[in-house]
Order: structure tokens, then sequence, then C-alpha cells
């Protein structure tokens, strides 16, 4: 008898809880990466850390902080594993905080979309994103939600490498902060008002 309340307890620990969700911000460690085009989920995930008070703590395969929300927890994570292994990262903080895979956002630049624009869609391709690609590739699906930050696609070719990896440009550090406050902001909309909502309020904006 006591082993069977046992087992019913574990089992109800281990749920889900439906009101945390983790916001993975997508980059690469190290200061060489630091403000390119490519580390733009770094960037959001830092702007929610500063705008809520949240210390980022260097753990397993990244760094972690978490902060309420009108009643949800966002767990933030920035991956320390490099861009084309951030699937371990991933799956390992939706295990250990126990997030459900419908709660988990992946917020990464896009080379097709304008400079500054953002769009949350709620699954898809990788779009040829190394990161997308390993995430895909550990999950076993594509089915989780991903806000995609247009960096623009200004390049000559075979300099597309170049370009993601580059620093933004004088011109575009004049709005980028608005930019990543709107992105922010979506992260936000998503873990209250719901993906639908949030997508109706801001896959529309300029």
């Amino acid at each position: 008898m006591f082993s069977f309340f046992k087992n019913l307890f574990s089992r109800e620990e281990e749920e889900p809880d439906p009101m945390k969700y983790l916001i993975v911000g997508l980059g690469n460690p190290g200061e060489d990466y630091d403000w390119t085009r490519h580390n733009i989920g770094f960037e959001v995930i830092d702007n929610l850390a500063k705008l809520h008070e949240v210390d980022m703590d260097d753990d397993r395969h990244g760094w972690v902080g978490e902060f309420k929300h009108k009643g949800r927890t966002l767990v933030l994570l920035k991956p320390s594993t490099f861009m084309n292994l951030s699937g371990k990262a991933v799956r390992y903080w939706m295990e250990k905080k126990k997030i459900k895979q419908e709660n988990v956002l992946v917020v990464l630049d896009d080379l097709n979309l304008p400079f500054g624009r953002i769009k949350l869609k709620a699954k898809g391709s990788d779009g040829g994103h190394n990161g997308l690609k390993d995430i895909n590739k550990t999950l076993g699906n594509s089915s989780y939600a991903r806000l995609r930050f247009g960096i623009g696609d200004d390049f000559s070719k075979g300099r597309q490498v170049n370009y993601v990896l580059g620093k933004w440009t004088d011109k575009e550090w004049e709005t980028l902060p608005d930019h990543i406050k709107n992105a922010a902001d979506c992260v936000k909309a998503f873990a209250t008002v719901g993906l639908g909502r949030a997508m109706n309020t801001f896959n529309t904006k300029k």
C-alpha cells in the first residue's frame, strides 16, 4: 500500500507545470559573438532579464534565470552549447523544470525577414538555421513555438556567414533597442495571452 501511494505521488510530481514557460534565446557563447546578428536570441533574453531584475546563473548547458509575470513563471535560457548543439540545452531544461513542449518558445535570427521585423509561429521547418536543426533532431519534431527576429539579407554572394556572424551597423543600432523590446513584449504575450493572440498582435507590426 505504501509503495502504491509513493508511486502515485511521484507521478504527480513529474507532471509539467502548465503555468511555467521555457524561453530560449539562441546564440553562441563568448565575447567574439556578443552583439552579432546570430546572437539576437541572447539579446532578447538579456533584455527580459534586465527588465525583470533576473540574475542569469551559469548552470548546466547554459545561463538560466526566471521571473514571475501575471501568474506565469518564465524560465529564461541562453544555451552555452554553441548554436549547433542547442537541442541538448533545450531538452535538459524542459525536463529539469518540468515544462511541456507547447510552453517552449525559441527566439532566433532570420535572414528572410527585414531587419527588426518579428514573426511568431507555432511550428515549422528549420529554414536552414543550425540551432533549430539541432532542436528538431533532439526533440524528434518541430512542434514548438519560435519567434523569428529579422536580420535582413544585405550581403553579397558568398558572404552569408560573415553577415550573420557580423556586428550590427550604426544605422541598425539606432533602432535595435526598440526592436528588441518589441520582441521581449511578444515573448511575455506568448506566455500570458497565448500563442494565437500574440501572433495576431505582433506578426502584423512593421
